[in-house]
């Protein structure tokens, strides 16, 4: 095992796609087992609504996390769809739950890790709904009704944000060029790694600086990787 470092993000596991999760599953027992830190930076389920959810369907992934923590550090921030997901449910499976930004140090360069969201600022309507719901009060407040009301509220802001996103433009769902600079200087950051957006890339900026997206996992899975050989790559997990 070498000291190598890799991020996935956006995998949004449902009972609905299958094959996300053999994808997942698959890599998980492979090409994790090669490195010493997966960090998880977002969105690994579609949904999360408690960890009182039984969550049947994901328990292979489960399972599969947990043998993997055995030998991986496994880290994970929290996204738009899982922020809900809490300690019970990261002890038991083995994983660490990060703060958002987290900073790493990576050979000579200074990471911060988001899981993305925060930097699309042009979506007003969004940004508003990520402050109400990432709110402790109405975090608690949620978290205490039944667990099939939960379901019924998910479910209905799932469909009004379907209904919302066909009337946003492709760039306002996008980064903003000003929030990005921000996040660069508020956190004497070299390189942004992100989710969030699913649009993989790796953005260059002036001064070497980088944002390294990445993608989700429908249809095509996807890592990024770092080693001090190699640095930083962007890969496809079905190789």
């Amino acid at each position: 095992m070498s000291d190598e470092y890799l991020f996935i993000s956006d995998c949004h596991l449902d009972a609905g796609r299958p094959e996300i999760t053999r994808a997942l599953v698959e890599f998980l027992q492979t090409r994790a087992r090669e490195a010493r830190y997966l960090y998880i930076l977002g969105d690994l389920f579609e949904v999360w609504l408690g960890d009182d959810d039984p969550a049947d369907d994901h328990q292979v992934v489960i399972d599969s996390l947990h043998r993997l923590a055995d030998s991986c550090e496994i880290y994970f921030m929290a996204g738009n769809r899982d922020f809900l997901l809490g300690e019970k449910f990261l002890r038991k499976v083995g994983m660490t739950l990060l703060a958002e930004p987290c900073i790493l140090q990576l050979g000579r360069s200074r990471v911060v890790l988001i899981h993305g969201d925060s930097l699309c600022i042009d979506d007003q309507d969004y940004q508003a709904f990520r402050a109400m719901v990432r709110n402790p009060e109405w975090i608690s407040g949620f978290l205490a009704r039944p667990l099939q009301e939960r379901r019924q509220i998910a479910a209905q802001l799932r469909e009004d944000s379907a209904r919302a996103m066909q009337h946003k433009s492709f760039e306002i769902m996008d980064v903003n060029a000003t929030a990005v600079a921000d996040c660069f200087d508020e956190n004497n950051a070299d390189v942004i790694v992100h989710g969030h957006t699913h649009r993989p890339a790796v953005h260059r900026y002036d001064a070497g600086l980088q944002r390294i997206v990445l993608g989700d996992w429908n249809p095509e899975p996807s890592y990024l990787s770092w080693n001090q050989e190699s640095g930083f790559r962007l890969n496809d997990a079905r190789l």
